[in-house]
């Protein structure tokens, strides 16, 4: 039990006992003080011995029957000690009235310290009930996290490499064009893979790093393509310090990029990435390229979706809008 924990259970007890104390008759006379005192600290010990001891037995071990006769043989003899004092101190304890006129019998003080006795046991069981409650929920909260960070995990490393293997074809594509901006692309490249190595390890980035990353993502694109690229690309952000999970719009990008046409000044791409008291807006809108006759969807939209679903739930919507000509596809996020 931690430190913290065994001073609230002190604090609890004290003002439990006080509260009892004030409540009696006899509060006044000292020698009762005494006993009342050694008899809350004997109920005390028989909660803990309970809960530490006893419980176990029907409380995660299942010895159903063994954990009844230990729980008898304790209620009984913990009355019979009570008795047993009692007894020897009849006239503080066993006296009872306006004047103290009236004893009880021993049958009746032996009753009543089963009764005491076996509210404090019960008291016990019930703790040591909804402490492993508690216990059990928050091992399975915790197994639940591991098992959804994991998995987010496993999404990103899908990331990378995919990015990675798209990316070393534009530029190879470059290279043996023997084009200019093969170094240019290479150096975009490298900054790109430093921020999806050794920047984006953290569960959340702030978004000035993210728009960042979107930024050269989108040069690097532009690279690729031997015609002028016409892309609108609008950002509006209230607070660049707001926190974002990392690489949640390459999905986006990489869709626009692969099957739009971005040579096409009529028609151009437009991207939209607005935050606003703390929502997300992100957009993206392009032409579809035709003659490309790759339909593949890649890993990137199921990617996408099974992120948002484990980094915010209920807290997203993904809206794609799909005809003949256009292609869009619209994210909300609530950081």
């Amino acid at each position: 039990m931690k430190r913290s924990h065994i001073l609230y259970h002190i604090l609890v007890w004290l003002i439990l006992a006080t509260l009892l104390f004030l409540a009696n008759d006899n509060k006044n006379s000292l020698p009762h003080l005494i006993f009342y005192s050694l008899f809350t600290v004997f109920n005390v010990g028989i909660f803990y011995f309970t809960y530490f001891f006893t419980a176990s037995y029907f409380i995660g071990n299942k010895r159903y029957l063994s954990g009844f006769i230990i729980s008898t043989c304790c209620l009984f003899v913990c009355a019979l000690i009570k008795l047993t004092i009692a007894v020897y101190n009849e006239p503080i304890l066993m006296r009872y009235g306006d004047h103290m006129e009236r004893t009880l019998t021993k049958a009746e003080y032996f009753t009543s310290a089963i009764i005491i006795t076996l509210f404090f046991m019960l008291l016990g069981y019930a703790f040591r009930l909804a402490t492993n409650s508690y216990q059990m929920e928050q091992a399975r909260k915790t197994l639940e996290t591991e098992k959804l960070n994991a998995e987010l995990a496993f999404l990103k490393t899908q990331i990378n490499p995919h990015f990675l293997f798209n990316s070393l074809n534009n530029i190879y594509s470059l290279a043996y064009q023997k084009s200019d901006k093969a170094p240019e692309a290479i150096l975009r490249l490298s900054e790109i893979m430093r921020y999806m190595l050794y920047e984006s390890n953290d569960e959340k980035v702030s978004l000035e790093e993210e728009i960042n990353y979107l930024e050269n993502y989108i040069e690097l694109q532009k690279l690729r393509v031997k015609e002028q690229v016409y892309l609108d690309l609008h950002i509006n952000i209230d607070n660049y310090q707001h926190r974002i999970m990392p690489l949640l719009v390459i999905s986006f990008l990489e869709n626009v990029f692969k099957h739009g046409v971005a040579t096409d000044k009529e028609h151009p791409i437009r991207i939209t990435v607005e935050v606003q008291n703390s929502r997300l807006h992100f957009k993206a809108q392009n032409k579809k390229n035709k003659l490309n006759k790759d339909k593949s969807g890649g890993i990137g939209l199921t990617n996408l979706k099974r992120r948002l679903e484990l980094g915010y739930p209920d807290k997203h919507s993904f809206i794609v809008h799909d005809n003949e000509d256009y292609y869009s596809s619209e994210l909300f996020v609530y950081l």
